[in-house]
Formats: structure tokens, sequence, C-alpha cells
């Protein structure tokens, strides 16, 4: 590859390019621009070409036809080591163009306004700029394209190095531009084909683009016969766990990624300090207290044989009480918003521990997806949080204030416990957690029994369950093994006949009016 001599720039995000432009012009590379580009740095001083002078043709259709033309993209395509190719370049009298720096009209942040018209949305799909990236990108071996600022540094490093950008940079390069403009075709697709006849907006399109970018391979999936990845959203959700920073320990597993995802979702809906601990995807122990050591002891006792190798999560900064706390057990991965420069002391010494930081944030990610055979589910995020002013007594005895902090607790952990779930709590943390069983009565069966295991009562306890109790034998269950008060759905056609059973049972019931399924 020869020195560049010639650069294209047309961007609509102008953050850093003055800079670069100037930078590329102090290196004796000419300038090639276009329209608000060309002005911003015709202003600031910088040596510019307009295209339509280069090409000897005006922009027309007001600005929708700009670069494209024979004169632009045969200087894009040409390639070098083709003699055909340059020959045919001379004769027409056409100048090769090494760099083009573009970016794209802003689509996605048009669309995202929940009144954009559809007029606007079409004016901003650009149409010249992705064609020159992807002329460029194409031939990348003589071109050097760039379509985020951030790599802006990169280029001019390379280029101040000996004025050539290397192969590897140049490969890179037009990767990020392929996935770049993937993304952009994705997002006008994902919006056009929401519309219906009368231009009313869907929240589901009928062609669903998605784009994940690879954070790392894994050894192996769930079982050791498995491949798998780890990939990130395009567009994550701040405080999300693909936005991780790991200080420690081994590789994350597949598993260890999956349980840390539903640890970290749990904790941070908690407002007062909390730790979760996770195992198989299932809380085996939540509590909350006023400091985190409490939170990290009490959702121990829940079910400490469970703990054992599990994910803890914790929503406040990790101290160095609480490590060593948790020295005293095995555990597989640790995340915390932060983990104090003591407490990563501490941890230091145990090597083969994960140990994360996750900014934490409750905005939640729009949608779920799961995969099913020859398809894809998708589904708005369980976000929603029943608030105590939703919720309805329905049974002749109230709960006390004590037993109300109790039951919102219980339902808020049993929103990430598998279905069925049944919650025993007191105290603000779990006494027996029952998950995924097929039966409601065995859930709570398993709970109780979960609860004794681990030599915790249950007598004045309250008991949460994601789904409405369909006969009043679940509801049985849990007063015998000491529920004074219950929290769940409702909506069964034998409503009547649970409430019943609850003034029967001299038991405290409250309906929220919402389940939690989680399968």
């Amino acid at each position: 590859m020869k020195k560049a001599q010639r650069a294209l720039i047309s961007v609509s995000d102008k953050s850093g390019i003055v800079d670069f432009a100037r930078s590329l012009s102090e290196l004796g590379i000419a300038i090639l621009s276009t329209g608000g580009t060309a002005k911003l740095l015709e202003k600031e001083g910088v040596a510019v070409t307009e295209v339509s002078a280069h090409t000897g043709f005006p922009e027309m259709l007001e600005g929708r036809v700009k670069t494209l033309h024979p004169k632009i993209h045969a200087g894009l395509l040409a390639r070098r080591d083709s003699a055909a190719h340059m020959r045919t370049l001379r004769e027409a009298g056409i100048d090769p163009i090494d760099i083009v720096v573009v970016n794209l009209y802003p689509f996605q942040a048009t669309v995202a306004d929940p009144d954009c018209r559809l007029e606007d949305a079409i004016e901003n799909i650009d149409i010249g700029g992705p064609t020159l990236l992807r002329a460029a990108a194409k031939n990348h071996t003589d071109v050097v394209v760039v379509v985020d600022p951030a790599d802006y540094p990169t280029v001019l490093g390379e280029l101040r190095g000996g004025g050539i950008v290397g192969d590897a940079t140049r490969l890179a390069l037009a990767k990020k531009v392929f996935a770049h403009t993937a993304a952009y075709d994705g997002a006008i697709s994902n919006y056009l084909s929401a519309l219906d006849d009368s231009g009313e907006r869907a929240e589901y399109p009928a062609v669903l683009n998605l784009q994940f970018h690879k954070l790392q391979a894994m050894r192996y999936g769930e079982n050791p016969h498995q491949s798998a990845a780890f990939y990130r959203d395009a567009r994550p959700v701040e405080g999300s766990l693909a936005g991780y920073r790991q200080l420690q320990g081994k590789e994350l597993s597949y598993n260890n990624v999956a349980d840390a995802d539903a640890a970290w979702e749990a904790v941070k809906s908690f407002a007062d300090p909390a730790c979760v601990i996770i195992k198989h995807a299932n809380p085996c122990g939540a509590a909350t207290a006023d400091q985190l050591p409490a939170a990290y002891q009490k959702a121990f006792k829940t079910d400490p044989v469970s703990a054992f190798g599990g994910i803890l999560a914790f929503n406040r900064a990790l101290d160095r009480e609480t490590a060593e706390a948790i020295g005293r057990q095995f555990a597989e991965v640790i995340i915390a918003p932060r983990v104090e420069p003591e407490a990563r002391e501490f941890l230091a010494t145990k090597q083969n521990l994960r140990v994360l930081e996750v900014p934490i944030s409750h905005l939640a990610q729009a949608h779920d997806f799961k995969r099913v055979g020859g398809g894809l589910l998708v589904q708005s995020t369980d976000a929603a949080t029943a608030q105590r002013t939703d919720m309805k007594v329905v049974s002749k005895k109230a709960p006390t204030e004590a037993q109300w902090a109790d039951l919102l607790f219980a339902w808020q952990v049993a929103k990430y416990v598998k279905s069925n779930a049944i919650v025993f709590c007191g105290n603000g943390m779990t006494l027996g957690v029952g998950a995924g069983q097929m039966s409601r009565v065995d859930s709570a069966r398993i709970a109780s029994i979960k609860a004794q295991n681990a030599g915790l009562s249950l007598a004045g306890s309250v008991a949460a369950s994601d789904a409405f109790f369909p006969f009043r034998d679940g509801l049985d269950v849990v007063v015998d093994a000491g529920a004074i008060a219950v929290i769940q759905p409702g909506g069964s056609v034998r409503d009547a006949e649970v409430i019943a059973a609850a003034d029967e049972r001299g038991v405290a019931m409250v309906f929220t009016g919402m389940r939690h399924f989680r399968h």
C-alpha cells in the first residue's frame, strides 16, 4: 500500500473531526468533503475541496445526491495492484481516494422519538454514506475506512509512524464498517416493518433484526460437549451484566454468566442494602439489612448447603467485613457495583474466585428473547412492580405493618424464582424457597422442607406465590408450615374458595393483581 494522498470526509457526528482532518492535512493528505462538514472544516482553517468541485458535478436534489458519482466510487474501488484498474483511472482522469471518513444520518436517534413522523424517518435514511462505506470497506486492502470517531487516534498514530495504515488495522476497520451498516439497515427494516397501513407503529416489527457483539468465547456451554460464546447487545442498557469488569479469578463460564445475570437483576431491584445468592438460576437466599454484612449473613442462613458454589450479588460497594464473611464459604462469582480496596486485597488470596464490578442502574432492557426450535419468542421485560397502593387485602384479617414489609420483600424475591414459586420470608430475609415445580403444592412443601433443613422456623412467617393458588390446598400447606400472611396475584376462578380458606385459617391475604411467571 502506498502512502495516503487523498481523504474523503463526510460526517453527521462531527465530534473530533476538525482535529482529525487538520492532522491529515498536516501529513500532506488532501481533503475532499461535502456540505456541512466542508463548511465546518473551512471555518476552522482546514484546506478542503468540495466534492462537487472534484467531480465537476453539483450537489442536487437538496443534497440527496452528492457523492454518488463515478469519480468518487472509481477512486475508491480501483484495485491498486491491478494495472488495468489503474490505467482506467488515468484514462478517465480519476484520482484514487485512500481514506474515507464517514458516519451516517442519525436514523436510530430519529426513530427513537415515539412521535417521529414517517417523513422524518425517511429523510434520515442515509444513501450516500453507506455506499461510500461499503465501497471503501470492500477495497480495504487499498483504502482506510473510518466510521467511528474512537478510531481517529489509531489511524493517525499509524499514519504518523510511516504514512501507512497497517493491514490488520484496515481489516479491523472494514469489519467495523460492515457491522455498522448492517445494524443501520437493520434499524431501518425494524422501523418500517413495524408500521401498519395507517402508519401506526407496532411494538414488534414484521421483520426483526438484532445485533450482538462477541465479548468472549467460552470453554464450553451448559455442558462440556457444547460450545458457547458470550455476546453483548450492540446497544446495551446501562448497568446490565454485559458491562461487567472482572477484577480477578478464572474466566467466566456459560453457567456463571447465566446465574450472574439472575443474581444481578434480582439484587439491584432492592433499595436497601441487599444480598442475593443464586444457584442454578434461582435465589437460594436473599435478604436486606441496614448494613451489607448483615444482609449477607441473613441470605446465607436461608440455605447454606445450596449457597456452596453459588453466585453472590450485592447492591452496595463490597467492604472488607463482608468480603471476610464471604471468605468462609466457597463461591463461584461475586458481583457488586464496586469492590473496596481492602476487600479486593482480601479476596485476592482466593485466586479462582471470580470478582466482578458492574455499574448499578435501575434501567431495564426493553425486551427479553427466548430461542425456540426454528424461531424466537420476544416479550417486553418483566420490569413492572406492583406497589402497595395497587394491592388489595382480600381477607378479613389485615397484615400488620411488619408483615406488610415482609410481604413486599417476599413478592420481590418471588419475581426472580422459577415458576412455580413459593417463598417464605421473615424479618427481611428468605426462610425457604420452593422453585420450578410442576405443582404449586410441591413448591410449597419443598420451601418448607428447605427451611427445616436450614434450622429456620416458619412460625409467624409470610409467604409469596408468583401466581394464584388454583385450589386451597397450596394455601393450607403454607399455613400449616407456619405462615400467617400470604401474598399472591389472585385471578383464579376459585379465588372465593381460597379467600374463605384464609379466613378460616385466620391468616391475612393480599392480592397483587399481577403475576410473575419465570420460565
